[in-house]
C-alpha cells in the first residue's frame, strides 16, 4: 500500500526531492510477520536544507555557484538581451579546477581521557612522515594545507608541512570530528540524536564552506590540502558525490589515507582516490 501510495504522489507531479523523500522511506524497513517490509522513514535534520533532487539525479547547483542562480534578473525593470546576459554570466562562471586532497589524521593514543593527550602514536608518526613524501611526491604546487583544530590532526600538519615547505596552514574548528548524520544503516550502540543536532550542523558548514567550485576570480587550477576526520571525509565525499549522506559509515578509511576530489569549473565533481595508503608498507597500516 505505502508503495503504491508513493508511486501516486510522484505521478501527481511531485518534485524530485520531494519523491526521493517518498521512495526512500519505503525502500528501507524491517520484515514483518507475514514477510513484507514495514516502511522506516529517515527524516532529514533541520539544518540540511531543501530536499536533493531524486536518486541519479545530478544538481548542478550544488554549491549555489551556478552562474544563471546568481545572476540578478530583477536588477532592471527590462530582462536583458541574450548578448548582455552571456557577458553577465560569464561573470560568474569558474575557469579554473579545484583539487582538494583530504587526509586523515596519523594513528593516534585513543585511550587518552583528555583530547589534547591524544598525542600521535610512533606509529602515527611514521604514517604522517610517508604521508607527507607522497604529497611532496605528486610534485604539485599546493596553495594551502586546512587542518583541524584537534591534537591528532594539528601534530599530523607539523609533520606533513615539513615535506610541503612554503606552503600556509590554516587552522579550524570546523573539520573537528564528530557525528555527521545518523547512519543507514542504522548502528544501535551510535551516537544520540543531540550529537548529530550539534555536529552535523557544523560539518555541514564545513562542507559548504569548503567544497564548491572555483571562485570566477581564479584564474589557475588549485591543490588543496585538507587535513582532518575520517567522519568528516567520509561525510564530504558522500555529499560532493551527491549520494546518499546517510551512507557515510559504509566507508572506511585507514590513518593518514589521501582522498582527492576533482571540482571542476562546471561543478561537475569526480572522485580520483579514496582512502589511498598504497604509498605505506602494509605494516605501517592502521585505522584507529
Amino acid at each position: 500500500m505505502a508503495f503504491r501510495q508513493a508511486l501516486q504522489l510522484a505521478a501527481c507531479g511531485l518534485a524530485g526531492g520531494s519523491a526521493a523523500v517518498f521512495f526512500s522511506a519505503v525502500a528501507v524497513g524491517k520484515p514483518r510477520a507475514g514477510g513484507d517490509a514495514e516502511p522506516r522513514v529517515v527524516e532529514p535534520p533541520a539544518w540540511a536544507g531543501a530536499a536533493r533532487p531524486g536518486p541519479g539525479v545530478w544538481d548542478p547547483n550544488w554549491d549555489r555557484r551556478e552562474p544563471l542562480s546568481l545572476v540578478n534578473l530583477r536588477k532592471r525593470n527590462l530582462e536583458p538581451g541574450e548578448e548582455e546576459l552571456a557577458s553577465r554570466l560569464d561573470h560568474y562562471k569558474a575557469k579554473a579546477t579545484r583539487h582538494i586532497f583530504l587526509i586523515r589524521h596519523s594513528q593516534y593514543h585513543v585511550d587518552a581521557s583528555l583530547e589534547k593527550d591524544r598525542t600521535l602514536t610512533p606509529l602515527g608518526r611514521e604514517q604522517a612522515e610517508l604521508t607527507g613524501l607522497r604529497l611532496a611526491s605528486l610534485g604539485l604546487k599546493f596553495n594551502k594545507i586546512v587542518h583541524s583544530s584537534m591534537t591528532r590532526a594539528i601534530e599530523t600538519t607539523d609533520i606533513i608541512s615539513k615535506h610541503l615547505p612554503g606552503v600556509c596552514k590554516v587552522s579550524t574548528d570546523l573539520l573537528r570530528e564528530g557525528a555527521p548524520i545518523e547512519p543507514d544503516p542504522p548502528v544501535s550502540h551510535w551516537k544520540p540524536e543531540a550529537v548529530y543536532y550539534e555536529d552535523g550542523a557544523r560539518i555541514e558548514a564545513a562542507f559548504r564552506n569548503y567544497i564548491h567550485r572555483a571562485d570566477a576570480k581564479q584564474q589557475e587550477d588549485s591543490y588543496e590540502i585538507f587535513i582532518c576526520h575520517a567522519n568528516v571525509i567520509r561525510y564530504i565525499v558522500c555529499r560532493a558525490l551527491q549520494f546518499p549522506p546517510e551512507g557515510w559509515l559504509r566507508l572506511s578509511l585507514n590513518n593518514g589515507s589521501i582522498t582527492h576530489l576533482v571540482v571542476r569549473p562546471d561543478g561537475r565533481v569526480a572522485l580520483r582516490t579514496l582512502g589511498d595508503t598504497g604509498f605505506m608498507p602494509p605494516d605501517k597500516i592502521s585505522r584507529s
